[in-house]
C-alpha cells in the first residue's frame, strides 16, 4: 500500500466537548461538596433552657465516689507492691481523677489540657494536683514523683469535687 506523503493537522477539539468536560468537573464538584456536607455531624442547636443538665443524685455521686476512690486506692497498692512503675502509676492517676470529674460534672477533662481547665476555672484541688504530681512525672525526663502523693491528691479531689 503505497502512502500518502500529505501531512494532515491534528483534529482540534469542537467548543461542545470542551464545555461538557467543565460541565462534568463542576458535577463531580458538587457531589464531593453534597457528600461532605450530609457526611458531617450536624450541630446541635440548643434553645436557653433546654440544654440544662439536671444534677445526680446524691445516691450516684456517693456511688462515684467510692468507685473512683477505689480505684485510686488499687493503683496506689499496685506501686507499692511494684507491679508497677512511677511513671505509670501517675498517669492512671491522671486518668481516673479526669474520668472521676468528667462522670461527676459533665466536664470533658480527660481531653483537656491543664491551661484549658485553668481557663474553665475548675476546682483548683485538680489544678493542683495535675500541676504537681501528674504533669511532672508524665511529660518532665528524669525520676518521676512518688505516686503515693499522687493518690492523696487524686483522693481530695475526689473527695472535695463539687
Amino acid at each position: 500500500m503505497p502512502a500518502s506523503d500529505e501531512l494532515y493537522p491534528p483534529v482540534q477539539y469542537g467548543w461542545g466537548w470542551i464545555l461538557l468536560a467543565i460541565g462534568i468537573l463542576v458535577l463531580l464538584g458538587l457531589a464531593a461538596w453534597l457528600l461532605i456536607r450530609s457526611t458531617r455531624p450536624k450541630r446541635s442547636i440548643t434553645l436557653p433552657g433546654t440544654g440544662v443538665l439536671l444534677p445526680p443524685t446524691t445516691e450516684v455521686l456517693a456511688q462515684l465516689r467510692t468507685e473512683y476512690l477505689a480505684d485510686v486506692q488499687q493503683i496506689e497498692d499496685a506501686y507499692r507492691a511494684e507491679n508497677i512503675d512511677p511513671h505509670k502509676a501517675n498517669l492512671e492517676l491522671s486518668r481516673v481523677v479526669r474520668s472521676f470529674v468528667n462522670e461527676y460534672s459533665g466536664l470533658e477533662a480527660p481531653v483537656l489540657s491543664l491551661e484549658d481547665l485553668v481557663e474553665r476555672g475548675v476546682d483548683p484541688a485538680l489544678i493542683d494536683a495535675i500541676r504537681r504530681h501528674y504533669y511532672p512525672s508524665i511529660f518532665q525526663r528524669g525520676p518521676a514523683i512518688d505516686p503515693t502523693y499522687g493518690a492523696e491528691a487524686a483522693r481530695k479531689v475526689v473527695t472535695t469535687w463539687h
